[in-house]
């Protein structure tokens, strides 16, 4: 049985296992709906691996820079805040009107055991100011060596998982016997992620597992559809 991992028990690891469902997810299901339209398409293996190994490459590329630029926007966020809040926090109408106060207030802390709060903190300013950026804005200190991790790490799962569907068709010269198989490791992959993407967030297991791998097959099924339409 895997271990229960809490994303809030540690940024770094939330942050990196984050990386790897999106990586994992699109690297999935983006080359598989891709192989199934060429599939139905054109009667090439080869012209599928092309494709297929031409998206793979671009689409680490573009999901890799898409991490790099959101985690640099948070550091970002960070540092805009930190000088937004960067003043003293406690008013002069008493730690009650404080910005912590208020934070405490809706999780049933009363006016008195507020103020205490408030005063404790408003003797460390670093404090105090991360305790209103982590509580108020959802927001903690950010590692610098986060968005170069963030874009590897989408861009290296994306690939990965990319290869799944597309190695059929370079071991299969039989295009049709290759979708097959394809079909079947695609959606085994796409299942397994569901699982253990239920077990590391707390849903369901089986039905993440199940609807994960459904989604996948009703987007290849589409595309394999249109593809035999349009050709």
């Amino acid at each position: 049985m895997l271990p229960q991992l809490h994303f809030d028990h540690s940024h770094i690891a939330s942050g990196t296992m984050r990386d790897i469902i999106i990586g994992t997810a699109d690297g999935l299901t983006v080359p598989f709906v891709l192989a199934s339209g060429v599939s139905g398409a054109i009667d090439s293996a080869h012209v599928v691996v092309t494709a297929g190994l031409a998206q793979v490459a671009a689409g680490a590329i573009a999901m890799g820079l898409s991490g790099y630029i959101a985690a640099t926007d948070e550091a970002e966020r960070y540092e805009c805040e930190i000088l937004r809040e960067d003043r003293p926090v406690l008013k002069v109408a008493g730690p009650a009107a404080t910005p912590i106060a208020d934070l405490l207030k809706p999780y049933g802390v009363t006016d008195g055991e507020a103020a205490m709060v408030a005063k404790a903190l408003h003797r460390k300013p670093k404090a105090c100011r991360k305790f209103i950026l982590r509580f108020k804005h959802g927001l903690q200190a950010p590692d610098p060596k986060r968005p170069l991790r963030s874009a590897l790490t989408i861009g290296c799962s994306y690939v990965l998982c990319g290869m799944i569907p597309l190695m059929p068709y370079m071991i299969v010269s039989d295009l049709h016997q290759a979708l097959l198989i394809s079909l079947v490791a695609t959606l085994l992959a796409l299942a397994v992620f569901g699982f253990v993407k239920g077990q590391l967030t707390g849903i369901s297991r089986f039905r993440c597992a199940w609807q994960t791998a459904l989604i996948g097959s009703l987007a290849a099924g589409i595309a394999f559809s249109l593809a035999k339409i349009i050709s």
